[in-house]
Order: structure tokens, then sequence, then C-alpha cells
């Protein structure tokens, strides 16, 4: 492809987006540039403060149980308070309490805080995404998840980089610097973003349209519901890459440093092609994408029983980080063509839950699988999860309309983006 090409593919990825978005995006790189406690925990709790890995597993799982905690509580302030004063208490907070983790000695206090940690810094999710609907038109959503998620994933790679020379030096440092930069999102979002949460029908109040769509709604909604439950399934696929292939590595004879260079090479691959690739998958259909999406992450990880030598494991990285690329936006796509513009916050909350108990579940699944009958194991089911995810998203997604800014007629009744609040049998937009 010429540079020219290349070029005009880079323009095209980016124009057409709102001024508001582009801060938004900005508020994500800064804050996943801060992202330190994720990311060297369990070398600070066991290198730094000498305690054991069972300790280290147990903050970690009491990490993901915060999140568990706090997604539908902040899916219901996104859609009753707004989404720029959720997010912004949620960032403060998190800073907040990032800061008060580093000072933490007593292993109860550690855990105490690393469950506030994880409540916090999963409460501005729902919003960050409620919000990127609200203010995106719907034929450019899937662009703008992919850019999102791009700068996550820079973000990441960044700090996982700077964040290592600064725990060479102090880990507090690490703390304070995530702590700093979350709190620099905080004043971003609280000075460049207005609020987003769509106004009501005439004769309506925002309480009375948000009350419409309560919890018990986003439960009884069965499509919606099972896009939850294929998301639990597809993010136990993904999670092995940080819990079970480690583990198996370490199995096998490869150091830590050979683990770090393989899954390199998933931040690597989502930098460089989730913008050409989305280019590629933006107009398609999203049924055929999040079916292929699921073959590949369940057995790019199968994969993973045959592999011997390190390019081998580089090779299967490489085959569910394609499957990831293509599966987030789109799935985040579908999530929003499936909620009702006044409950996008508890919708997304919903949805944002589906990946912390899948972060929960991940790690004893990997464990109980691997010491009872081996990784081979392990990998086997992670084929067995990708095709039943495939066969779900298939039989689900039937019906659906196909094209840009389609809303589904779900259960819940998915109103238009341009809708006034309606009853449960609104009809699905062309």
């Amino acid at each position: 492809m010429s540079v020219a090409r290349l070029s005009r593919s880079a323009r095209e990825s980016v124009s057409g987006l709102p001024r508001a978005f582009w801060w938004l995006w900005a508020s994500t790189l800064v804050n996943r540039l801060g992202a330190f406690v994720a990311t060297f925990m369990a070398l600070y709790l066991t290198l730094e403060r000498g305690y054991s890995a069972s300790f280290a597993g147990l903050v970690a799982a009491l990490h993901g149980l915060g999140g568990v905690l706090s997604s539908l509580g902040a899916g219901v302030m996104a859609d009753r308070l707004g989404r720029r004063p959720t997010m912004l208490a949620a960032q403060a907070s998190t800073a907040g309490a990032v800061a008060l983790l580093g000072f933490m000695e007593h292993p109860a206090a550690i855990a105490a805080v690393a469950l506030l940690v994880g409540m916090t810094s999963n409460a501005s999710r729902p919003a960050v995404q409620a919000m990127m609907a609200d203010i995106v038109r719907p034929e450019d959503r899937v662009r703008a998840f992919a850019l999102n998620y791009w700068a996550i994933n820079l973000g990441f790679a960044v700090s996982s980089l700077v964040a290592g020379l600064v725990a060479e030096y102090s880990y507090l440092a690490g703390f304070l610097g995530e702590a700093a930069l979350t709190l620099l999102c905080a004043v971003l979002v609280f000075v460049k973003l207005p609020e987003s949460r769509p106004e009501p029908g005439a004769g309506g109040s925002v309480a009375e349209a948000e009350a419409e769509v309560g919890l018990g709604t986003v439960l009884r909604d069965g499509r919606f519901m099972g896009v939850v439950g294929l998301s639990f399934l597809i993010s136990l696929i993904f999670t092995q890459g940080s819990v079970g292939l480690p583990v198996a590595m370490g199995a096998a004879g490869f150091s830590p440093g050979d683990y770090g260079l393989v899954i390199a090479a998933n931040g690597v691959l989502i930098v460089v092609l989730q913008l050409p690739v989305t280019r590629f998958i933006e107009h398609r259909d999203p049924r055929r994408l999040l079916v292929v999406s699921a073959l590949l992450a369940g057995y790019g990880f199968a994969m993973t029983a045959f592999a011997g030598p390190l390019w081998a494991y580089a090779l299967t990285v490489c085959v569910w980080t394609l499957a990831e690329i293509v599966n987030s936006p789109t799935q985040m796509g579908l999530v929003v063509r499936l909620s009702p513009v006044h409950g996008r916050g508890r919708y997304q909350g919903m949805y944002s839950m589906s990946w912390a108990v899948a972060s929960l579940v991940a790690p004893l699944m990997a464990g109980f699988v691997i010491d009872r009958w081996g990784a081979g194991w392990l990998w086997g089911a992670t084929g067995a999860l990708g095709s039943l995810a495939a066969v779900g998203y298939w039989v689900l997604m039937r019906g659906l309309p196909v094209g840009a800014g389609a809303a589904a007629a779900s259960g819940a009744g998915a109103v238009s983006d341009s809708a006034a609040p309606a009853p449960a049998a609104a009809p699905a937009e062309a």
C-alpha cells in the first residue's frame, strides 16, 4: 500500500467525529497511561512487600470483585445523574483510592483498599461508553469504539514501559503517578466534556424517561442478556492471555521474559492493525464478524496446546489478537444498538459486569483445569467456548437489521437515537 493511500486511510479513520469524542478519547488515553496498579500489583505485593502469591491472588480477586459490585450502580448513576458527573466522581475517587493504596501496609488494609480501587476504577466505564453512544452518529460508532479501544491499548503499552522503569525506582511513585494522571483525566472531563444524556420527548422529564428503563427491564431483555452471556464467554477466553498463558508457558520451561516478549505481540498488533482492520469491517455484517471473531478467539487459544518453540506461542497470540481487534468494536456497536436511549447507562453497566465477572472466574477456571487435568485441557476448553459463542451469535442475531445505526426491537424495546422513549414494542430502526 502506498504512502498516499495509508495517509488517506488514516484521515478517513479519524474524520467526521465530533470534538467531544476526541476529548473523551483523550481522557481514555490519559487514564490508561497511568495503569500502574493493574500491571504491577502482583509484583509489588510479592517483591516489595514480601507477601505470598496466594495473597497477591486474593488482592487481584478483590480488585475484580470491586468492578462487579460497581458496574450496575455506575450504570444507574449514568442514567440518573448524568454521564459527566458519574465520570467525574469515579475518576476523582479513583485518584484518591490509588494514592491511599500506595501507603497501606497491613494486609487487611491493602485488601480493603484494593477492593475500593476496583470499585472506583470500573465505575466510569458505563458512563464513558454511554456518552460515546450519545455523541457519535450511529454510522460512525464502530469506528469510534475502535479508536477508543486503540487508545486503551496504546496507553497501556506506553504505561507498561514507563511504569516498569518507575517501579525500579519506587513503587510508591508509581501509585502516586497513576493517581495524578487519573486526577488529570477528571479535570479533562470537568473542563471539556458537556453533559450528553439525551433529553426526553415532549411532555416527559428525564427522571420519568430513565425510570421506564429500570434494571428489571434490562434483565427481561432476552436478546441483550444473551449478548451479555456471550460477552462473558468471550471474555473468559481472552482473559486466559494474562492468566492461563503465563502459567502454561512457565510450566513448559519458559521465563517471564519469554512470556513478556510473546504477549507484547498482542499490544503491538492492536496498535498497528486496529484502525485499518476497522476500516475494512466497519460496514460489514456484524453477525458474521462476531461469529468469525469467536472462532478465531477460541481456536487461536486452542492452538496453544500444540505450541512448542517461542515463535509458535507468538503465532497463537497473533491469531486471537485479530479476533480481539474485530470483536471489541463490533460487540460494543451491538450493545448500543440494543440499548434504549434513556437506559444506556444501565445497559452498559450490565455489559461491563460480564467482563468483571469473567475476570473473577477466569483465574479460578485456569488454575483448576491446569492443576487437575493439565494445560492442554484448558486450551481445548477455549476452543469449545469459542464454538459455543459463535453458535450463540449466529442464533441470537437472526432477524436483527443489518446496517449502520440499526436498532433491535428487543424485549426491552430499543428505540432509535432520534426517537422519544417508546413502549416495549417499539419498531426496529431500518
